[in-house]
């Protein structure tokens, strides 16, 4: 009798529990609100951040993102616990029949406008279920039932801060990050010099003091140039430079910037304003970088950072 009780009991908790995740994979968070405003689907096949979960100490302030991605293998725990205690099944039944479930939930999501379809979630979620069963199994190992339930919350809590460590050593390792900023003036241009763009001083523009960490380019009495350096198919490039006409010069210039042949920027003194100005473009594979500066043009702490892994 009092086994048909406790999968009675079990069996209760893990409907209300089903109905609180349904509720707010599909309602909370204001989606109801946003159906009216979608009108594509959303589907997300290829994982792209699932390791990306909160570090230890973000959780001293914590946003709703991080409790998000906490909350998309944490909150799916229970299940794995659950459903062993109502069926005998396998661990491979259970995680087949997780994920086809979870499919399912996640392609009505985006169907109905009421989310997407994230394989990001999907993989987040299932890993969750796969942790409470593991807890599940380390647990009940004896005859008393609530000795179990311990057991298995304390295997279970010792799994997820296992694998929170493993996804943010895997993070680490697979993210990507800025690295440092390289000046212009420490690359070797086509004839291999080294020799351009490291003028210094300070000067004004639109009234401003502009005072160069790093290089500048300037005409110097002539009337156009162009600097061509070689990029050697580098990664994902973000170049950044500073541009604008002197207070003591001409308002006459202009500026280009090519890669590959292919024009990024282009502007003349017509299309500038009295005041310093600042591009960023991103590159990509690039090999060759011209820069054709011309008149009274004026560019200084040219340069780039470059997308790296954090152990290159």
């Amino acid at each position: 009798m009092q086994m048909k009780q406790q999968r009675k009991i079990t069996f209760m908790i893990t409907i209300g529990y089903t109905m609180i995740i349904l509720y707010f994979m599909f309602f909370a968070f204001g989606r109801a609100d946003t159906v009216d405003y979608s009108n594509q689907y959303t589907f997300i096949f290829v994982p792209d951040d699932f390791f990306r979960v909160p570090g230890l100490s973000d959780l001293l302030h914590p946003t709703v993102m991080d409790l998000v991605g906490i909350g998309n293998f944490a909150a799916f725990i229970p299940f794995g616990i659950l459903f062993p205690l109502l069926y005998r099944t396998s661990f491979v039944r259970f995680m087949t029949g997780f994920i086809l479930s979870i499919l399912v939930l996640e392609t009505i999501q985006a169907l109905t406008f009421l989310g997407s379809f994230d394989m990001n979630d999907v993989i987040t979620n299932s890993v969750g279920a796969a942790i409470g069963f593991g807890g599940y199994k380390i647990g009940f190992r004896t005859q008393n039932y609530w000795r179990n339930i311990t057991a298995t919350g304390i295997a279970s809590a010792v799994l997820m801060l296992g694998v929170w460590g493993v996804f943010g050593v895997v993070d680490q390792v697979f993210t990507k990050e800025l690295g440092p900023f390289v000046a212009i003036n420490e690359w070797e241009d086509s004839t291999g010099n080294r020799i351009t763009g490291t003028k210094h001083g300070s000067f004004k523009i639109g009234g401003q003091d502009v005072t160069p960490e790093y290089n500048v380019y300037g005409m110097e009495g002539k009337k156009k140039e162009t600097y061509t350096y070689s990029l050697g198919n580098k990664g994902e490039l973000y170049f950044s430079l500073n541009y604008g006409i002197p207070d003591h010069k001409d308002f006459q210039g202009s500026l280009k910037v090519t890669v590959d042949g292919n024009e990024l920027l282009s502007v003349s003194a017509g299309d500038q304003l009295h005041e310093p100005d600042n591009r960023i473009l991103y590159l990509t594979g690039a090999n060759e970088l011209k820069i054709t500066i011309e008149g009274n043009e004026t560019l200084w702490d040219v340069g780039y950072r470059e997308m790296v892994y954090s152990w290159d």
